[in-house]
């Protein structure tokens, strides 16, 4: 926002052509109504309306346009110049149609007339318009002056009727609005529906303080959604869009800080004592040194153990960067204040990985158990019994841990590996079976998907943000390739190579079996090519969803150990087995996965300290997927990775995962809005830190719209 105010005028002009409907539409209550009820719109129209998510008059006004024409160069019909489109207006003399011998098109030919001069206009294909358009009638056309047929011409682009000679059109002239729109609903119908909408936005209320308003010098609501759908000029357009997107960015950040409140206050949390013995023998038996990255994560997490605040706190780092150690020193924690500390994670492999990196770093310092699928029904029942009567302290497993006949005897702090592959009701409801007498436990949610700051702000506002950037020392960067299909074999001459060296190698294909509708490779096909012909002297394997738990295991853990040289997969592997050995990344098909899934399959190599590659057979068909692998290639961070794909997929693809109950956006794009963001963020902790719970009555606007936004998911804070 630039702080400038709209210069809206209201009265006379476009903003008044068309009266209202009826006077129930000066009712605040209007925005209820349905579209039934305005002109033009038949039952048939209103079914397609709906069809298209368009049911009340707030559903109208909430649809902002896409972009703008400008149509504001109207010229004389003397003064068109050859090729140019411009924007006329004039009366018919004339209407006449045909129909061409050689190429069977139709052409509706209008002779029109304005005090300068006459042109003739053409349309193509609409013979419909002869029943439509009559002598004496006034139009505006939107179109270009060219020769045609010989003869000069007006081949018309848009057209309406004008009502009043006088009167400004919507269609064809000014700044005029693009709506979303579909082939049963067009622009041209949501343009003239808006324009009936004028009495209703002028009277929107405003959810935003007036105190706000006058300190951050913002427009009033009312004023920026008209301007936004009938701007004068792109510029007010702009201002207008810029305010909307801080309030829609405002009421997100307001409702996440809100629900973090009640997270927080709802119950408290055993606050734990200093590190003592157990901590420091844990950091002091470490066999490496963390990094000052890492150093900096665990005093951040400090201060939350030791508060009686629930930590609701979310660490990020790229793959490889460490998080494992942070948060496996945070559970010795717990368990040296006499409580337990669970560690989910998404996929049985990486749940026994984290149990082994639990046996060699923790070692005695806490007794651990893991709990997968896999246990037998008698040895779910004693590893159970182990965790009710609190003899386990650090429990270990997958979904297996979130079952109702789980219990803890004093869980003091949740860690849950690639929290977005868990769903939120799930994690919430262990948090709060594992409740006390008002006691919760702390949770760390962790992801090796880095996240651009504006997108962690919006999906996971309401925790508090630690990143772990780098990684540690000794690992190289990735060297990345992408191989032609002309060069295919001189890459597998590259993996021969690099196998002959005694290194592993991975091979990622999209598909399982030759049965799914998919042209890319697929793993058990591909599995059986390699081993015949390209890494024939090699042992390969297969691991793909489909296959037993028990045997998936059985290969992965061959391929960990060193039995096999080639293991083919699907994306199973994106998370899971660290094998510093393996030194080579084949992604076949790569223009079919995402970028953050590609950086994740890229970061299964580089774990050690060999040089490590990894090559991309793909074909790229759209610029989405040669901008990915484009991306992929110029660099191996993670958090720039995330910046482009923010841009390149757009927040609605990549919000999939955000929060229950966040509200979607509908004008911001995180993309091009992060200052708006940041600004909004620090309004809303501003806004809260005066009024928490919002109960002030120059609030309650503000409150209302929180719970229109948000419905029940801010509890009791909302409670009227």
């Amino acid at each position: 926002m630039t702080g400038q105010q709209l210069p809206l005028r209201f009265g006379g002009g476009r903003y008044d052509q068309r009266p209202p409907v009826t006077r129930l539409f000066y009712d605040p209550a209007a925005v209820a109504l349905p579209l039934s009820g305005l002109q033009r719109v038949t039952p048939n129209v209103a079914r397609r309306l709906t069809a298209f998510g368009l049911t009340t008059v707030g559903d109208l006004i909430e649809h902002f346009p896409r972009r703008y024409e400008d149509f504001r160069d109207r010229k004389a019909i003397r003064d068109l110049k050859v090729g140019e489109e411009a924007t006329i207006r004039g009366e018919i003399v004339r209407v006449r149609a045909e129909r061409t011998a050689r190429r069977r098109v139709d052409i509706v030919r209008v002779l029109l007339r304005d005090d300068t001069g006459a042109v003739e206009a053409v349309w193509f294909n609409q013979k419909y318009l002869t029943k439509v358009l009559c002598e004496g009638m006034k139009l505006s056309l939107r179109g270009t002056f060219r020769p045609q047929s010989g003869r000069q011409q007006f081949v018309v682009r848009g057209h309406e009727i004008l009502e009043e000679e006088d009167g400004e059109g919507v269609h064809t002239e000014g700044v005029v609005p693009v709506y979303p729109a579909s082939e049963q609903v067009s622009a041209k119908l949501l343009r003239a529906l808006v324009h009936q909408l004028v009495p209703v936005m002028r009277r929107l209320p405003d959810p935003l303080p007036a105190g706000l308003l006058a300190r951050e010098r913002l427009p009033g609501r009312a004023a920026a959604v008209t301007a936004v759908h009938l701007p004068r000029t792109l510029a007010e357009a702009k201002l207008a869009r810029e305010r909307l997107v801080l309030e829609e960015l405002l009421l997100m950040q307001v409702g996440l800080l809100l629900h973090k409140q009640e997270q927080q206050q709802r119950v408290h949390a055993s606050a734990l004592p200093e590190p003592g013995d157990l901590a420091h023998a844990f950091l002091d038996g470490l066999p490496f040194e963390l990094t000052p990255h890492q150093l900096a994560s665990l005093d951040e997490l400090e201060g939350d153990l030791r508060r009686d605040v629930p930590m609701r706190r979310l660490l990020q780092g790229d793959v490889g960067s460490g998080k494992t150690v942070v948060a496996l020193y945070c559970l010795v924690r717990a368990a040296e204040a006499g409580l337990q500390g669970v560690l989910l994670a998404p996929t049985e492999t990486l749940a026994a990985q984290h149990a082994e990196t639990a046996a060699r770093l923790v070692g005695p310092l806490a007794s651990a158990e893991l709990v997968t699928s896999t246990l037998t029904a008698k040895e779910r029942r004693e590893a159970l019994a182990r965790i009710e009567c609190g003899e386990t302290r650090l429990a270990i497993g997958t979904h297996a841990l979130l079952q109702e006949d789980v219990r803890f005897a004093a869980l003091g702090l949740l860690v849950v590996d690639e929290q977005h592959r868990f769903g939120v009701e799930q994690r919430d409801a262990l948090v709060r079976r594992t409740e006390r007498d008002g006691v919760a436990p702390h949770v760390l949610h962790m992801t090796a998907t880095p996240i651009p700051r504006t997108l962690a702000l919006t999906v996971f506002g309401d925790l508090d943000l630690t990143t772990i950037t780098g990684v540690p020392s000794g690992r190289q960067p990735v060297v990345t390739r992408l191989v032609d299909e002309d060069k295919r074999e001189t890459g597998y001459d590259f993996v021969r190579k690099q196998i002959a060296k005694g290194r592993q190698v991975y091979v990622v294909c999209p598909a399982i079996d030759e049965s799914e509708s998919i042209s890319a490779a697929t793993a058990v096909a591909e599995a059986e090519r390699l081993q015949a012909g390209p890494f024939r002297d090699a042992r390969v394997a297969v691991a793909h969803g489909q296959l037993k738990s028990a045997d998936r295991d059985d290969v992965m853990r061959s391929f960990k150990t060193g039995d096999l040289d080639v293991l083919v997969a699907t994306s199973l592997i994106e998370v899971g087995i660290d094998v510093p050995n393996a030194t080579v990344m084949i992604v076949e098909g790569a223009e079919r996965f995402g970028l953050a899934q590609l950086h994740q399959l890229r970061g299964r190599v580089g774990r050690g300290s060999e040089k490590s590659y990894c090559l991309l057979f793909a074909t790229a068909e759209t610029g989405a997927s040669q901008a990915r692998l484009e991306a992929l290639l110029e660099t191996n961070d993670g958090f720039e990775l995330a910046d482009r794909d923010l841009e390149i997929r757009g927040e609605g693809q990549v919000m999939g995962s955000r929060q229950a109950g966040v509200p979607d956006l509908k004008l911001a794009r995180l993309a091009r809005d992060r200052a708006a963001l940041l600004r909004a963020r620090k309004l809303a902790a501003g806004i809260l830190a005066d009024d928490p719970g919002l109960r002030s009555p120059v609030n309650a606007p503000l409150q209302d719209a929180m719970r229109a936004a948000f419905g029940g998911e801010l509890g009791w804070l909302l409670k009227a």
